[in-house]
């Protein structure tokens, strides 16, 4: 008989898995992985990992599975929340989410997992898992989940062949609505309960309390950017290469003081990150301010006004060699080569039809619509046919 660890987050999607598995006639272990101490940035009194393992312990309990809490608090501090100070900190928005399925779940909880004599690690993931023969190999496929409003292959997307393997999906085929039924059918008390929001494993935590226990407020300016700007009517010069044109459009819009007017004061240039709408406070404007760029450097926000302002908006981006990930490695390319895929730049983003393009110094991924706030840090998934192929961060 096979063993599998599931991942009990005490949400109904990590329930559902493990009542499955046992249906299918696996030996299955729950475990609850406490990944957070700190309680100075957690929004509420009470506290939320505490209420989410002992509903891990009663679906546990219900199903009849053993069941265990595993402390992770010190590698999550190592790998994901210094990770994300560090990111900040250079004016990049990291991606939590992504990486805490790359190096907590899908890598130390599996690795416990292992020493527990487990053959596979479950979670509660909207995603399905395909296997191919390519050349005589035994490859594994990262395929979207059926429910398309949940699909959420795209916080896999950094997964490795070797991860993929050990990787068991339950629920990838069901819908959310279906899922609840279950739940409901076998009196599971997480049933109705809501799906969280927040960082992984953490719970509601307020991320500008929370970045600023390392980062310390400092005054700066707020700039408005007119959306008539010249920035925005750039001559486009001839290009010799390919190569060329894709690295004009890709170049981010830099502005500087000069180019816009002072409307508001900000505590920090690295609690803002690109598109963000909310918590700029400023008055007195038509439509409401975007961030178009922050300059972590000279702690400046710049903004523009209205959803369609033009500094929001480019087609190109790149990756850099050492951040390009393919999850289907068969699939790899060479310099020179291109490939029609689907892609998006953020997680509940619809696909958007793009071309990658491989240079010798990584990877231009070129769509064919602009696209809101592309923001570098976060991370750029390509698909096709509803399999996620490799991912990259947006640099």
């Amino acid at each position: 008989m096979k063993r599998v660890i599931v991942g009990l987050s005490g949400g109904v999607d990590s329930s559902v898995a493990a009542y499955l598995l046992k249906e299918q006639g696996y030996e299955v272990i729950g475990l609850f992985m406490k990944n957070w101490h700190d309680d100075s940035v957690t929004i509420s009194n009470d506290c939320p990992w505490l209420e989410d393992s002992n509903d891990a312990m009663l679906v546990a309990e219900k199903l009849g599975i053993p069941f265990q809490v595993v402390d992770l608090s010190e590698e999550y501090k190592d790998r994901i929340v210094d990770y994300m100070f560090s990111e900040y900190k250079m004016g990049r928005t990291p991606n939590p989410d992504v990486l805490c399925n790359r190096e907590i779940k899908f890598d130390v909880f599996l690795k416990i997992a292992l020493d527990l004599g487990a053959d596979y690690v479950a979670t509660g993931h909207y995603c399905r898992k395909g296997i191919l023969d390519v050349n005589g190999t035994e490859t594994f496929q990262l395929m979207a989940g059926e429910d398309g409003n949940k699909d959420q292959s795209y916080f896999l997307c950094q997964l490795s062949q070797e991860q993929l393997s050990k990787a068991l999906f339950p629920i990838g085929e069901l819908t959310k609505p279906e899922v609840r039924k279950i739940a409901t059918e076998q009196d599971l008390i997480t049933a109705d309960k809501k799906d969280s929001q927040g960082l992984c494993f953490i719970g509601k935590v307020r991320l500008p309390e929370f970045l600023q226990q390392k980062l310390s407020p400092k005054e700066g300016d707020i700039i408005t950017i007119p959306s008539d700007s010249d920035i925005y009517n750039r001559e486009v010069p001839e290009f010799a290469t390919k190569e060329d044109e894709l690295a004009f459009f890709a170049e981010k819009f830099s502005y500087t003081p000069e180019d816009g007017k002072v409307v508001s004061k900000h505590q920090g240039a690295h609690y803002f990150t690109k598109g963000q709408r909310k918590g700029l406070a400023v008055g007195g404007t038509k439509e409401p301010l975007f961030v178009i760029e922050t300059d972590v450097v000279d702690n400046i926000i710049y903004t523009g006004e209205g959803k369609n302002h033009p500094g929001l908006y480019r087609k190109v981006l790149f990756v850099s060699n050492d951040e390009i990930h393919w999850v289907r490695p068969d699939l790899t390319m060479k310099n020179g080569e291109s490939m029609q895929v689907e892609a998006r730049i953020r997680y509940r983003q619809k696909l958007e039809k793009a071309e990658l393009f491989k240079v010798e110094t990584g990877l231009f991924v070129a769509f064919e619509n602009v696209q809101s706030a592309i923001t570098e840090g976060q991370f750029v998934a390509w698909y096709t046919n509803d399999e996620l192929l490799g991912s990259g961060v947006i640099s």
